[in-house]
């Protein structure tokens, strides 16, 4: 059984559509596989419609947090997308992505980049808008050669020159508003510190302690090294170790089930999950 639990779509920041996602994550023979939008749950109809026979779906998003000053992203499975806190605080979230990617354009204005709003909108294509789009369109201009090289401290990555920050969730409140929504919490790529600062492994404990369900473990940004010492923290703290791809489409050069999850750790999520369930595929449209 093969289990992909961190993918995106153009709901937020990936390519394939919502539809094509699903469709592709059958090709690669994925089993199952979560649609994980940042801060929106609003791709889980076109997906669930579009399922082929024999995939299942598991609704999830991926939450913009920050602790102590470094930003962290959470992922939430299986809660109810109606539950009114969770919703307003992703909607919070959500509409702080426009005027923040304004101001970065600006920045990057000022640093002597033509990038504008303009050129950004056509590429997210109605997604949330995020750093990935305003990363690919340094990528159209020639100012990097690739997505990833635009998260470095010369360009988008946290403190970087053309940085703004967001409105991000404390993610121990994270954690309490998924759980009232009845949703399972996997600290996502923890340990990526090409994206910046990381969080310590005191916090991650704390987080166990506040109910975090689960890390992911197995990830494109974690080296062998990594994840054997993440593992080592998980079962230290009695987490659930996940795997996953964090597909993109073409937007990143990794594959839909680059890593996977264990099926036991995958049952214990939906054991743990009370607020939806995951969406069995009957052939699609």
């Amino acid at each position: 059984m093969r289990i992909d639990l961190h993918c995106h779509s153009t709901a937020s920041d990936g390519t394939d559509t919502p539809a094509e996602l699903v469709r592709n994550a059958a090709r690669a023979g994925l089993d199952v596989v979560a649609l994980t939008d940042h801060d929106t749950t609003r791709g889980h109809a076109e997906a669930s419609a579009a399922l082929p026979e024999g995939l299942t779906l598991v609704p999830g998003a991926e939450l913009s947090c920050r602790t102590d000053g470094v930003s962290m992203h959470l992922l939430a499975y299986l809660f109810d997308p109606e539950e009114p806190a969770l919703l307003a605080e992703r909607e919070l979230v959500r509409d702080d992505r426009v005027p923040r990617a304004q101001a970065m354009i600006g920045e990057l204005n000022t640093l002597g980049v033509p990038v504008t709003w303009e050129q950004v909108e056509r590429i997210a294509a109605g997604g949330s808008v995020g750093r990935p789009h305003i990363a690919s369109a340094l990528v159209e201009l020639g100012v990097v050669p690739t997505v990833s090289d635009a998260f470095t401290p010369e360009w988008l990555a946290d403190g970087g020159r053309a940085y703004v920050p967001k409105h991000e969730t404390d993610p121990f409140e994270a954690i309490r508003l998924v759980k009232d929504a009845g949703g399972v919490t996997v600290f996502a790529h923890p340990a990526a510190v090409k994206r910046g600062r990381t969080v310590p492994e005191t916090t991650i404990a704390k987080l166990a302690e506040a109910g975090l369900d689960g890390i992911e473990v197995d990830h494109m940004d974690h080296d062998p090294a990594t994840r054997t010492r993440l593992r080592d923290l998980a079962g230290d703290l009695g987490l659930l170790v996940t795997g996953s791809s964090d597909y993109h489409g073409s937007r990143k050069t990794v594959a839909l089930g680059a890593n996977t999850t264990d099926p036991e750790v995958y049952g214990e999520i939906i054991r743990r999950a009370t607020g939806a369930f995951p969406v069995p595929g009957t052939g699609g449209i």
